[in-house]
């Protein structure tokens, strides 16, 4: 997950030039928020780092790696979702766990791609005397999210990836990530990998493919990771979860994923050149907490980057399209996020007293 040897120091050196090396904090929940801040790498190895997210199996495999903390999973919605008094006590639980990360830790800088579980990791560390850096959800295209409006008052630089929020944090640092590739796309095998993400179960997702496949509309061998006590239909090899390399080889063979509308699935979906059919969740439903992964898909989709499927017969179609088009590869491409970030950390660095500004010039309102 790091660079050689040689280019390690290289970067080591170049710091040390610049003031001092520091000390980070990369914060993020499960999914795509900490995949975001793995794609943040050529900036965060560069000093001494330390991730502090959700036990999943993406952040399991982190912790083999990198030095890891864990978090209990929470997020506001779950009260919407009839939970409160969970989300309550696990609320609870990551404060007290949190402070006790910041405060063993003591970092120079927190950079936090969000969301709920990782909230008052920000919060003791700006009590704590550490630069603040919040970087809005890419998967918000259109409106905030509740993370951002919360944590964005307490950030001393806060980045959004859509032109659009610009209009509800008038004073950030826009940086849109997504990008095209050229590259040729691999050759596949006739396989269809269906994920819902790491967080919840998604039935009506699995129920659908697993239906196509027994009528024998999909004519492709089936893998499904369901999630934690998801359903288990019969005929197609199934898990709960997978480790994010075997994730990983998947996508290097399937030459079709269906997936929840998560930008971490899609993207990485579209890294391996897949044909992506997204199902996003739906909060009437009870699938997720709102309804902002119709928003994630619907961008994809107007991008030519995937199809929106809400039904078992929409996947019917979108199966039949997808095998009469190519297929094409996209990534997020955060040169200039890491360039903008560079800048603060060199700012920080040169910084002999370790000061931080009250309130600096790009900070959100509250």
């Amino acid at each position: 997950m790091v660079g050689s040897n040689s280019a390690t120091l290289d970067r080591e050196d170049a710091s040390a030039r610049a003031g001092r090396r520091l000390k980070l904090c990369l914060a993020a929940s499960g999914g795509g928020h900490v995949r975001q801040l793995l794609d943040l790498q050529p900036i965060w190895s560069e000093h001494d780092h330390f991730f502090v997210t959700e036990e999943t199996a993406l952040g399991q495999s982190l912790g083999d790696d990198v030095r890891t903390h864990f978090v209990p999973h929470f997020a506001w919605g779950q009260a919407k979702l009839g939970a409160p008094l969970r989300m309550l006590r696990r609320a609870v639980a990551s404060a007290f766990k949190s402070f006790s990360i910041i405060l063993g830790e003591r970092p120079d800088v927190v950079i936090s791609t969000g969301a709920g579980a990782v909230f008052f990791v920000v919060l003791f560390g700006r009590l704590l005397g550490a630069r603040i850096i919040v970087v809005e959800s890419f998967a918000r295209f259109e409106r905030p999210s509740l993370f951002g409006r919360l944590a964005g008052p307490l950030a001393h630089h806060l980045v959004v990836q859509s032109a659009r929020l610009s209009k509800y944090y008038p004073k950030a640092k826009v940086f849109d990530p997504l990008k095209l590739l050229d590259d040729e796309c691999p050759a596949k095998r006739d396989l269809l990998f269906a994920t819902v993400g790491a967080t919840l179960p998604f039935d009506r997702l699995v129920d659908s493919v697993a239906q196509l496949s027994q009528d024998g509309t999909i004519s492709e061998a089936v893998t499904i990771q369901t999630g934690i006590g998801g359903r288990r239909p019969d005929g197609v090899s199934v898990s709960e979860t997978l480790p994010f390399g075997e994730v990983q080889a998947l996508l290097r063979e399937a030459s079709i994923v269906v997936c929840h509308g998560g930008t971490g699935s899609m993207i990485t979906a579209l890294r391996q050149g897949c044909h992506v059919i997204a199902m996003p969740r739906q909060a009437k439903a009870g699938e997720h907490y709102d309804d902002h992964q119709m928003e994630i898909v619907d961008a994809f989709q107007k991008r030519g980057l995937a199809m929106r499927a809400d039904t078992v017969e929409d996947l019917r179609e979108a199966l039949a399209v997808a095998r009469q088009r190519p297929r094409v590869k996209a990534t997020t491409e955060p040169t200039e996020l890491i360039a903008f970030l560079r800048g603060v950390m060199e700012s920080v660095a040169a910084d002999d007293r370790g000061a931080r500004p009250a309130v600096a010039a790009d900070r959100a309102p509250a």
